[in-house]
């Protein structure tokens, strides 16, 4: 549900007013309401430390990269200055991001020079003094002209297929001009600069060394400094934007707080004696939304968020989406083996989360066990349909497993899974018109809901007015007259009344567009659900194949090297398959709560988070 807030208006005097945001600060109940500040870079206080946040930030993400795994952290130095603490990270990364330009251009000259080999340069400079001028070239294969051999004395050092290296020799100190690329003349030999480029990985390494020594002690400190400037940002950003009256003497803040923690608020308006009005938020308020919900729910509340929250003035549908995200997961998955091993996985590895990803390890073992519950309903597990083993415990239930071979006849030969996807499917949606009826009634009146609330009585009361027939149910005659005048008041309502204050040709018009809506709308949503039964049906079909070939593929090999090769054709096949389906029994649900159970339901979503104005954690 949503939590109800009220809107709380302070004036302060001016002399006391940061002793007030501080106190308000303490207890963190109010969330802001933040005035237009235009732009940040506008105020300089708030500009810097959004820089400085963003120099922490970067640090931060890199440090991450290198923090050893399972160590434990340092403790926070909260004596340490922050700036003194950003520069000697910066340092360090200045002086690596230097080192690998350097290692770059070396590596660039050492693969210039290798064609030519490991010699001295001053070889080269002697050779100019006596009098003989060296010149290194390279040029096309098709380009070298052989003639050049004998006038500038060319003497080939390499040919990679495509160019030709080579060298001129000439006695008159005179550059030859031929067509062909002249190269630099090398200043270092080629061993010279492969040992300045292990010393420079040398130094790197130290340096890295260097940063993971500074990422365990000091990681912590800087997180504990990025918290800090943080909560200056949010303090100073209310302070800017604080409203001021009688001649800047008087401040005004304006603020929601959940009306189930308004004691806290109120016993420290009582004790600094700060004049304040509390009243309900009015509609055009841009008023935050806090959910609670009980601990089933509550797993469900990512999902929700993953969306959209839903605005203040409409339902909280978390608790009325967790039931059937749960159904549709377990349907997706549909094998009582892989829910098992996802429930297990969960269970596992639950106690080494932190507080925070616990509730996610807990959501994994609900929907593993749903997955579990459609397995043993379906009778499919890691890929074996249990209808076909002849173990003697089995043969008491089979019959009862919704399998086509038990139930397709008394479906007509259709599946009975996709029957029952394609019921659920029906069910959600009425339910979500249901809860559209309730939604409109809370927020604009009863009846502007009735046009909604007659489709639904006109949708169930069709279905069994014309549907239980057809299935050879017998109704009564007066049931049968009284489901006719439940018909007739829902059409005369859709037709008539469902614009209130409008006039008929508008109502009669908006129900001719409303009903071709409905029609195809109703179709398209319903249809939706049969995925439900595609996804679980190639699921157990990919496992029984991964099973058959394991198996089969294996029987000519002797002992125990069968065994292994089946071992690991399982442990591949079935991985795999578990990796592809639980994306589709994450994805497809997910599709059908924002698409067809969010539509139906008439949900607007654009809620903003509640977020008092409070210190952080680490720094509290």
């Amino acid at each position: 549900m949503i939590v109800p807030m009220k809107k709380y208006s302070f004036l302060v005097y001016h002399a006391i007013y940061i002793d007030f945001l501080e106190n308000l600060r303490e207890i963190g109940v109010v969330d802001v309401i933040e005035k237009q500040l235009g732009h940040v870079e506008e105020h300089s206080e708030l500009y810097e430390k959004l820089e400085e946040r963003k120099r922490i930030n970067d640090l931060l993400k890199l440090l991450k990269q290198r923090f050893p795994e399972g160590l434990d952290q340092a403790p926070v130095d909260t004596r340490i200055q922050r700036e003194d603490l950003l520069r000697r990270f910066e340092s360090i990364l200045s002086e690596q991001t230097q080192l690998e330009t350097k290692i770059q251009v070396l590596n660039r000259e050492i693969s210039n020079l290798s064609v030519w080999g490991d010699f001295d340069p001053q070889r080269l400079e002697q050779l100019r003094e006596a009098g003989c001028r060296l010149d290194f070239y390279f040029c096309p294969r098709s380009g070298f002209k052989t003639d050049w051999e004998e006038q500038y004395r060319a003497l080939k050092i390499a040919d990679s297929g495509n160019a030709v290296y080579f060298t001129t020799f000439s006695f008159d100190g005179q550059q030859p001009q031929i067509d062909a690329e002249h190269l630099r003349w090398p200043q270092k030999s080629l061993s010279e600069l492969q040992l300045e480029v292990s010393a420079l990985k040398a130094r790197r390494l130290e340096l890295e060394d260097q940063l993971k020594t500074e990422a365990l002690n000091q990681y912590p400190s800087l997180l504990y400094q990025d918290k800090l400037l943080s909560d200056q940002f949010n303090f100073s950003k209310v302070l800017i934007g604080t409203e001021k009256a009688a001649g800047d003497k008087i401040m005004i803040l304006e603020g929601f707080v959940p009306c189930d923690r308004e004691d806290k608020l109120k016993d420290l308006l009582s004790r600094e004696g700060i004049y304040y009005l509390a009243e309900q938020p009015k509609q055009e308020d841009k008023i935050p939304v806090l959910l609670k919900n009980n601990r089933f729910a509550r797993l469900f509340e990512p999902i929700t968020k993953m969306y959209s929250l839903p605005n203040y003035s409409e339902l909280d549908l978390t608790p009325l989406l967790a039931p059937f995200f749960m159904l549709f997961f377990g349907l997706c998955l549909g094998d009582g083996g892989y829910g098992l091993l996802i429930l297990l996985a969960a269970t596992l590895i639950k106690p080494k989360l932190g507080e925070n990803t616990r509730l996610f390890a807990t959501l994994a073992q609900v929907l593993g066990f749903s997955t579990v519950l459609v397995g043993i309903l379906t009778g499919s597990f890691f890929g074996v349909a249990l209808e076909s083993l002849e173990w003697s415990w089995l043969k008491g239930v089979k019959q009862y497993f919704l399998t086509e071979n038990n139930f397709g006849a008394m479906f007509g030969g259709y599946h009975p899974l996709m029957i029952l996807s394609i019921v659920i499917g029906v069910v959600q949606i009425l339910y979500a018109m249901c809860i559209n009826v309730v939604k409109i009634s809370i927020q604009v009146g009863f009846k502007y809901a009735m046009s909604n609330l007659a489709w639904v009585v006109l949708l169930i009361a069709s279905m069994v007015t014309f549907g239980l027939p057809a299935l050879g149910v017998t109704l009564s005659v007066p049931l049968t007259y009284g489901l006719y005048g439940l018909l007739g008041l829902a059409v005369l309502i859709i037709v008539f009344y469902n614009s209130p204050g409008k006039n008929v040709f508008i109502n009669v018009g908006s129900a001719i567009w409303d009903t071709y809506n409905m029609a195809s709308g109703l179709l398209g949503d319903t249809l939706s659900y049969v995925r439900l039964f595609a996804l679980g049906l190639t699921g157990s079909i990919l496992g029984s194949v991964f099973n058959s070939m394991a198996f089969g593929m294996t029987e000519a090999m002797p002992g125990w090297i069968r065994w292994l090769a089946v071992l690991l054709i399982l442990l591949v096949g079935h991985g795999l398959n578990i990796a592809l389906n639980v994306i589709g029994a994450l994805v497809h649900p997910l599709r059908l709560t924002f698409v067809e159970f969010y539509k139906n339901a008439g949900f607007e979503g654009g809620g903003k988070a509640y977020n008092p104005f409070r210190k952080s954690a680490q720094t509290s």
